[in-house]
């Protein structure tokens, strides 16, 4: 239901916890004990793991409370901050921060949050705080950590209230930072710019064109495109993918499932006087994961054809992944690639891999874990999409990093990268790019960033080898502190990622 890789190379994920026993064992006579669980009061089993994508292992982690349908996002330390989630869990905050060995788990905070946070949206800002949005029948936000510490730090934010219908269609509201320190908040069919430190809508955007709802449980993805940094006039642009029509919702608990958009939105909202880009999907899609991919590309893999989010509320999986290339011409965009076996509807996630792929993960859109008798059994597996540029055809072209003059990258400082490539072309080829790792869960990806960085110099030093300096980003609205991603692009095609610091 929620994944979340860390700088360590290791992926944190977590389901609820009141439905019952799991299949891993905690292990070392550690139980959890809930007399107000609905399912299970005392319970050994694990719903948390650590998973080690290079050793395909995982170690069971121990959460006291429920963070069904909860957000997160990650500190400028790494430290990964969850919030929110279900009855005994929904004022929580829970803490994890990745060690060399396995002695590190969550650490808990009841009664942290000023309000309920199901269903919410976090976002890292400039100063590395975290700004929680929304929920269900929240109509507000409030900062992680408190601004106001023993003084009320909830803000209320009406435009949350203005965009919940009958089926609501606002919940994990998409939310971007910009450029210019401010918000992007899109929910039902809306969407502002916000100041969240003067609480004040800015403006607001054009409704998405056809009006159809994009948000839990309607639920479409968001992304916000790369930023390049070697453009003059930087381009901020958002796109918003899939969907499912008005009242869908209602009428899949009814058993009718209704066919989802294919649609997609993208709003530059750099302009001065924006209107959205509509494009269409090879194949309508609901629950669809956007991840963003090193390239620049946007993969869009998970969901269905027919119906919403919600127990037992989907219908025809749709499990080819598809692939947007956002600077191709406009009626070459979309390829669609071989489909996984496997369907991956409610409660299902992806993130972007160091390596280059993109790892999938999980399904259950049942009330309790259900493997047998049902049309789509309860899916607990992972699997790892592999986007074409992986491809062994490229590895004469496929740049690697050797070296990076350091960790830690500064804000418009230089900073020097070697790396080597068999068949170099010309500096136009070549760019350098980082990524925040996402927080995903139901069909979006929370904090989810690329930035081109400025390149200033190439030269080689070895046969096949050669040094870069290039120019940290120019400001924290335009990438946050913390860690990042690394990649050479060469000709379109990634090397592997390394972790930097950005700070």
């Amino acid at each position: 239901m929620h994944m979340q890789l860390l700088r360590n190379n290791k992926v944190v994920m977590f389901d609820r916890t009141d439905f019952g026993p799991s299949n891993i064992s905690l292990g070392g006579g550690r139980c959890r004990f809930d007399a107000a669980d609905t399912a299970l009061q005392v319970d050994c089993t694990a719903h948390s793991v650590l998973y080690d994508v290079a050793s395909n292992s995982f170690r069971p982690l121990m959460v006291q409370t429920d963070l069904w349908c909860s957000s997160g996002a990650v500190l400028p330390n790494g430290t990964l901050v969850q919030t929110g989630g279900y009855n005994d869990g929904d004022h929580v905050i829970r803490a994890f921060t990745p060690c060399i060995n396995d002695i590190c788990d969550w650490i808990e905070t009841p009664n942290y949050l000023a309000e309920r946070r199901w269903y919410a949206t976090n976002q890292i800002l400039p100063n590395g705080d975290i700004i929680i949005i929304g929920g269900r029948r929240q109509f507000n936000f409030e900062f992680f950590p408190k601004i106001n510490p023993g003084r009320s730090s909830l803000f209320r934010l009406n435009f949350l209230r203005e965009t919940s219908d009958s089926d609501e269609n606002n919940l994990y509201p998409f939310v971007h930072l910009l450029p210019d320190g401010n918000l992007f908040i899109f929910a039902n069919t809306r969407s502002i710019l916000f100041n969240y430190n003067q609480n004040r809508v800015i403006k607001e955007f054009p409704s998405i064109p056809n009006g159809e709802p994009r948000n839990y449980p309607s639920s479409g993805s968001s992304v916000l495109l790369p930023l390049d940094e070697n453009k003059p006039d930087m381009e901020v642009e958002i796109m918003i993918c899939g969907g499912a029509p008005g009242r869908s919702h209602r009428q899949a608990l009814e058993g009718t499932f209704v066919e989802a958009l294919s649609s997609c939105g993208r709003l530059m909202v750099s302009d001065r006087n924006p209107s959205w880009e509509v494009e269409y999907m090879p194949i309508s899609r609901v629950m669809g994961d956007m991840v963003i991919l090193p390239s620049g590309d946007v993969i869009i893999v998970n969901g269905a054809g027919k119906g919403t989010a919600g127990w037992e509320a989907s219908d025809d999986p749709v499990t080819m992944p598809v692939i947007y290339r956002p600077t191709a011409e406009r009626n070459n965009r979309f390829w669609t690639m071989e489909p996984s076996p496997t369907p991956r509807l409610y409660h299902s996630a992806a993130v972007l891999l160091p390596d280059g792929r993109v790892l999938v993960g999980g399904s259950n859109p049942h009330v309790y874990y259900n493997f047998t008798g049902v049309k789509f059994p309860t899916e607990l597996s992972l699997e790892s999409f592999s986007p074409p540029y992986l491809s062994a055809e490229y590895r004469l072209i496929r740049p690697r990093i050797v070296a990076a003059a350091s960790e830690v990258l500064g804000y418009a400082q230089l900073f020097s990268v070697i790396f080597t490539v068999a068949e170099y072309t010309t500096p136009d080829s070549l760019s350098f790019r980082i990524i925040a790792p996402s927080f995903s869960t139901h069909s979006f990806g929370m904090n989810q960033r690329m930035v081109v960085m400025k390149l200033t110099s190439v030269s080689r030093v070895t046969v096949y080898g050669y040094n870069a300096t290039v120019l940290g980003p120019s400001t924290a609205e335009v990438a946050p502190p913390g860690y990042y991603m690394l990649f050479v692009v060469h000709s379109g095609i990634p090397s592997p990622g390394t972790w930097v610091k950005l700070q």
